[in-house]
């Protein structure tokens, strides 16, 4: 898929299928995610891989009971590794890089998910610490978002988008 296809066709997903995801799909959004930019080159990031039914019905409580991340197949935790970051860039590494690293990582997830002809939706509504406690994150690791990825069941519904006028503003 050529990539301006890729963002065309990125929508936010709720809705999976049942069809399990080839371990090749994901490990070719795993390797995505590695080659993302980071502060450094540190990839102050880690990703949990989910895809056990009791662990997604556990985060699925901690998400506020967003019912459709336990209908993913598989379920993507992304963590800002903060301890990495700080310790080449101290307190801005902590509080603002590897929030950023963790961010561009799950950003690159949806995309190269798009481009397996997959379909995802960020979640960012859940209480990082009992989501850090079901994953057993390190203690230096902050769940930053949720992905969660599948089968779109049904067609996605496209939303639109502001004009650029509105969100463009050249200095």
């Amino acid at each position: 898929m050529e990539f301006y296809d890729v963002l065309e066709k990125r929508h936010s997903v709720r809705d999976f299928d049942k069809k399990d995801v080839e371990q090749k799909k994901v490990q070719n959004i795993l390797d995505a995610v590695q080659r993302c930019p980071s502060a450094g080159n540190l990839q102050a990031y880690k990703v949990y891989v989910v895809r056990s039914k009791e662990a997604k019905e556990g985060i699925v409580a901690a998400a506020l009971y967003q019912e459709f991340i336990a209908q993913a197949p598989v379920l993507l935790v992304f963590c800002a590794d903060k301890a990495q970051s700080a310790a080449k860039y101290g307190e801005r590494g902590s509080d603002l890089y590897a929030i950023q690293d963790a961010t561009i990582a799950a950003a690159y997830s949806q995309l190269a998910a798009t481009a397996e002809g997959l379909s995802c939706v960020w979640v960012g509504a859940f209480d990082p610490l009992e989501v850090s406690r079901l994953i057993k994150a390190g203690p230096h690791e902050v769940p930053i978002a949720l992905i969660p990825i599948g089968y779109p069941k049904g067609k996605a519904w496209e939303t639109g988008r502001r004009p650029l006028k509105e969100i463009i503003t050249e200095v």
